[in-house]
């Protein structure tokens, strides 16, 4: 009778068994990269997911500021640059909609997605597969095509999201639809499916659909603070509308903005807040806002220096884009350029567009002016590279100028290196015109300077404004005389003013006799006045040539 053994393993075949397993375990990782493509963790960035939900609350579209429409702060949230998370963090990271309070989800939940339906298809991955717009539909079985109007596809990250479970989920919810979004597409149809029959994505489906009905009925269990929060935005869009119509009135008639104070009640405060302060007495808007402000109950107020430039930017960059569309309608158009130091000596530049205006009903011909560029480089190349420059920055095709019209200085009209023949370099049909009005001066100014009678005329006159300009006492003795037109300064740089200044003689050359024979002057100008010579030969030669 043989008897029963049991054989145990021993610790050593134990082992070999063990690292065999984990040799298996480890030549399998990796095995199914053939057939899916791995999720990856990447936090949704702000500027992808406003770009498919409909949050116009915010400033700026590429930022997932959720602000609330009752709060308008001058200085930006930073909120997101901390909620910012690496891709390489764990897929429980904190994402931006994450954070988002009552408030902010009350607006989305109205909003709602925002679809661009442009987007037919997306663009292929290394397995040939890509999104397509039929997936926003479902067919039932009974054929019934319906909406998934939760699905929201960023064309930026090329991916999926559930709209209503991002919004609305509580901590991590399994699904690549919801925490790092959905690229997956050999597998999209049946991830679709099943999220949608999910209980999680139906609850919160259920939860935005009542939420959103209540808000637009106005029967939520807050209705009180959502018509105080309508009320409050209600009140800043007042408030900025009519700080938009003195920004505008200001700049418009060309007055300062700011004094030396920049607070409300105080001396020398500048124009801007004299204008809030006059308003406060008659509008109850501002009075409301000004009362908030003085007794602290507010610290954003939208009435500092930084506001104001930049809603005097946004007006001008408004302003100038009709201007360049006027332009692009008539596609051909002339530049008009000259440079000028100011008085900080910086060299300024002027750009002026003259185009065909086809928008008016009749043709018209108009010059638009754009603005002054810095300019360092006063050269005919360095202004050429400004204006190039310009023109690009306006997306205006420099193959489309038809003329330019400069001053005569050199580096303008330079026939070697002046900025006509740099552009006529490279656009042959751009007719070089040089300034009319700057050439006839100059040819009135040397004319004048080489005939002697025309210096001793104008000479007289001159000095003739400078007796009774130096003294107020004769200044006086010259209003009681000349009822009509007054005596005027003669400008050296331009000559038409020069006309002004010798109608006021011409017509009332008695009067002027009276007020001098009165104070009894004595010198050139009374010499002048008595004798024949200015009154017979000067007025019939010389002033009948210029008025």
């Amino acid at each position: 009778m043989s008897s029963r053994i049991r054989k145990f393993e021993s610790d050593n075949d134990k082992l070999k068994k063990k690292k065999k397993v984990e040799k298996l375990i480890k030549s399998q990782q990796g095995a199914l990269d053939k057939f899916m493509v791995k999720e990856l963790q990447v936090s949704l960035e702000s500027e992808n997911i406003n770009k498919t939900l409909d949050a116009n609350e915010t400033t700026n579209e590429k930022n997932l500021n959720f602000c609330d429409d009752e709060h308008f702060e001058d200085n930006h949230s930073d909120s997101d640059d901390n909620n910012r998370k690496d891709a390489n963090e764990d897929s429980d990271s904190i994402h931006p909609l994450d954070t988002l309070d009552s408030k902010m989800i009350d607006v989305l939940a109205v909003k709602g997605t925002k679809r661009d339906k442009s987007i037919k298809k997306g663009p292929k991955n290394k397995f040939g597969r890509r999104f397509v717009s039929d997936l926003y539909t479902r067919i039932l079985d009974n054929g019934e095509v319906q909406d998934r109007d939760w699905l929201v596809y960023s064309k930026d990250l090329d991916k999926l999201v559930c709209f209503c479970c991002k919004i609305f989920k509580k901590g991590y919810v399994k699904g690549g639809l919801v925490n790092e979004v959905y690229a997956d597409w050999t597998h999209i149809a049946v991830r679709l499916q099943e999220h949608e029959v999910g209980l999680e994505h139906k609850k919160n489906w259920a939860t935005w659909y009542e939420l959103r009905s209540r808000l637009n009925a106005n029967k939520t269990i807050d209705h009180l603070a959502q018509k105080q929060l309508k009320k409050e935005k209600d009140h800043w869009k007042n408030v900025l509308l009519r700080i938009v119509c003195i920004v505008n009135f200001l700049a418009k008639h060309s007055l300062a903005f700011r004094g030396t104070k920049e607070r409300l009640y105080e001396n020398n405060n500048g124009n801007f807040l004299g204008l809030i302060e006059m308003l406060a007495e008659f509008d109850p808007i501002i009075q409301k806002h000004v009362r908030r402000i003085t007794n602290n109950d507010i610290h954003i107020h939208y009435l500092g220096h930084k506001i104001q430039n930049e809603l005097i930017f946004l007006l001008a960059s408004s302003i100038r884009s009709e201007i360049v569309k006027k332009v692009r309608q008539a596609k051909y158009f002339s530049v008009i350029l000259d440079c000028t130091p100011d008085v900080s000596h910086q060299e300024k530049m002027y750009l002026i567009l003259r185009y065909v205006d086809l928008t008016s009903s009749s043709v018209v011909i108009e010059e638009s002016f754009l603005g002054f560029i810095n300019v360092n480089d006063t050269t005919g190349q360095g202004l050429f590279h400004v204006l190039l420059h310009e023109l690009k920055s306006l997306d205006l095709n420099v193959d489309n100028v038809r003329g330019q019209g400069y001053d005569n200085g050199s580096n303008m009209k330079g026939r070697h290196q002046g900025v006509q023949k740099k552009l006529l370099d490279i656009n042959r049909r751009a007719f070089y015109t040089p300034c009319g009005a700057h050439s006839l001066n100059l040819m009135l100014c040397d004319m004048g300077n080489t005939c002697s009678k025309a210096r001793d005329f104008f000479g007289v006159i001159q000095h003739i404004y400078t007796k009774f300009a130096h003294s107020t006492k004769r200044w006086q003795i010259l209003k009681d005389n000349m009822k009509g037109l007054t005596l005027k300064s003669m400008s050296s740089t331009r000559w038409e003013s020069r006309v002004d200044s010798a109608r006021a003689i011409r017509f009332q050359i008695s009067y002027l006799r009276s007020s001098m024979s009165q104070e009894r002057l004595n010198g050139l100008a009374l010499l002048a006045i008595e004798n024949d010579h200015l009154e017979k030969v000067a007025y019939e030669d010389l002033i009948e040539d210029f008025v």
